[in-house]
């Protein structure tokens, strides 16, 4: 493996594909090799980084020498389970994109051989490796401010800005992986099951407000209760200012993360002043090299998977059943 310990290969060689491919090469730990169909695309690609090997197709690369541990799944969502499923029976672990999958067809044999084979198969939810996050979770769990008892997160950013080919990717189709549901809140939703614990029931309304050259859903609104908390999710992906603040209600304080400012915050004495925390600087590329670097710690067994495997299962369920919610008009309970 050209004397790294690993030997990581990407599928799917998209925007998200390629920053997984710049993110493991950053890590000084891995070979990586990927895999585009496209030509023009791969071409491009392996222009752009000479380090790593391209492949044409799954098949191709292993008909290389090359022996691979590791795979991320960067492909359309609906391919995920079907590649993940192959690729693992070749005994490689596994970091899947989100959403893991648009319905619940294949998951149970996933599980099954993930745990059969004690291959790591993890999902990247990449705010879990986000340090503010993480500070502000560790904080809660700390029991220093009693129970979360409520939560709210508030996000917003102009999709257009960041994402200008929406309109030509998987975004413009919900049996893509598309939409605001499937697209960016299933990240807040995986968020808040991480700071307070599993959903069990959700009530949803989403519509198509903005948007131009889609019909998908840009905003959504999501009531939620994890188990005694009671949660409010709110996302659009057309305002101006690029946002996202999560409020955690607990007994004895309040915590308050503003990733768009870098910090997270608390007050425990009402009209009092906030305590700041906001040691951090970082930027994007900074999470997806945490993530590569905390999931590479994972197979190497020291650390467990960031978001494993049945995390990203209940994730994929409250999509699903917000999903219905819009449909039913009623709240959906999340099926255990």
């Amino acid at each position: 493996m050209g004397g790294k310990d690993h030997h990581v290969l990407i599928v799917g060689a998209g925007s998200i594909g390629e920053r997984h491919l710049r993110c493991f090469l950053n890590t000084g730990r891995a070979d990586v090799s990927f895999v585009e169909v496209q030509n023009e695309l791969r071409q491009t690609i392996a222009e752009r980084y000479p380090a790593s090997t391209p492949c044409a197709s799954l098949e191709a690369a292993f008909e290389t020498e090359n022996q691979f541990d590791t795979a991320v799944i960067a492909t359309p969502a609906p391919l995920h389970i079907e590649q993940s499923i192959w690729l693992i029976k070749k005994g490689l672990h596994l970091l899947i994109e989100k959403p893991l999958s648009l319905n619940l067809d294949g998951i149970d044999e996933l599980q099954a051989l993930a745990k059969s084979s004690g291959k790591i198969a993890a999902v990247a939810y990449v705010n879990r490796a986000n340090p503010i996050l993480e500070q502000m979770r560790d904080a809660l769990n700390s029991g220093e401010y009693g129970k979360p008892v409520e939560m709210v997160i508030v996000t917003g950013q102009n999709f257009p800005t960041y994402r200008p080919a929406y309109r030509d990717t998987y975004y413009h189709s919900r049996e893509m992986g598309g939409g605001a549901i499937q697209d960016a809140l299933t990240h807040m939703i995986n968020v808040g099951q991480w700071l307070v614990g599993d959903i069990d029931r959700v009530v949803a309304d989403a519509d198509h407000l903005v948007l131009d050259g889609v019909d998908v859903e840009d905003t959504v609104h999501v009531l939620a209760r994890h188990a005694n908390v009671l949660a409010n999710y709110t996302l659009n992906q057309h305002q101006a200012p690029n946002e996202l603040t999560i409020t955690v209600v607990c007994e004895r304080g309040t915590l308050r993360v503003e990733l768009h400012k870098q910090r997270w915050r608390v007050m425990k004495t009402p009209d009092t002043a906030w305590e700041d925390h906001d040691n951090f600087t970082f930027e994007r590329d900074t999470l997806f090299e945490r993530q590569a670097e905390f999931f590479l710690d994972a197979v190497e067994g020291k650390i467990p998977a960031l978001c494993d495997l049945g995390e990203g299962i209940e994730s994929l369920k409250v999509n699903l059943a917000i999903l219905k919610s819009l449909e039913s008009g009623s709240w959906e309970i999340i099926s255990r």
